[in-house]
């Protein structure tokens, strides 16, 4: 059904109807009469197929008509390839959603955004907790905030039923996530980054030193720093 669809798009050879057509092809264009692009067509044992109809005069082409068909399906298959598919995901909460929980989603909402995708999140209220309805719209305005350089709010918080929804959608389509070396690595940077810091007078560094000898036996090093370095004289 799908290829006899592309096939009924073009009017090819007799088909074509018009006084006058223009032909295009890798020397140019021009216009012809239309009887005049037949006889080209049959002398080069070719179609004359017409590829843009509303165009004054139409355009047509000096092709082998399977050929042409068959190089419409394959670009319209490549096309297809390349479109990024969005779906929406789905974060479901409590209106009591423990710190650990909403964190977990937090991180699963991060990873839909990063691959394009929107998310949905949404606070169930069971029961009688609709009466924590102000706490539950609190929970996902807290959730878009902390997603903010992910996504942006498609739908502020809104009440339908006995579900609170907020709708998300991607900053950037089809992002490539990091890999968890490379997360592992900006986490081992960022703990070292928040280390304290040897001069740092707050900071109290656990080292035994060897007396008059090791790394720093022949540095000059003040009393207080000695003190906190555990060097014995």
């Amino acid at each position: 059904m799908k290829n006899d669809n592309i096939k009924n798009q073009y009017r090819v050879n007799e088909q074509i109807r018009v006084r006058e057509v223009r032909i295009v092809g890798d020397g140019g264009s021009t216009v012809v009469p239309t009887r005049q692009a037949l006889d080209m067509a049959r002398d080069q044992g070719v179609d004359l197929v017409e590829i843009s109809p509303n165009a004054n005069p139409p355009v047509c082409r000096l092709i082998d008509y399977s050929k042409f068909l068959y190089q419409q399906k394959k670009r319209a298959k490549e096309m297809k390839a390349k479109q990024v598919k969005v779906e929406v995901k789905e974060i479901r909460f409590g209106p009591q959603t423990d710190e650990h929980d909403y964190q977990f989603k937090l991180k699963h909402a991060k990873e839909f955004l990063e691959d394009g995708n929107k998310v949905r999140a949404y606070v169930f209220f069971r029961g009688r907790s609709i009466l924590f309805k102000e706490q539950g719209e609190v929970l996902l305005l807290r959730f878009a905030n902390d997603l903010e350089e992910y996504g942006k709010v498609e739908h502020m918080p809104s009440l339908e039923g006995k579900k609170m929804f907020l709708y998300l959608a991607p900053k950037k389509a089809g992002v490539a996530k990091k890999s968890q070396q490379a997360l592992d690595r900006e986490k081992k940077a960022n703990e070292l980054k928040d280390a304290p810091k040897p001069e740092d007078n707050k900071a109290e560094v656990d080292v035994e030193i060897p007396a008059n000898g090791g790394l720093f036996a022949n540095a000059k090093i003040s009393a207080d720093a000695k003190k906190k370095l555990n060097i014995k004289d």
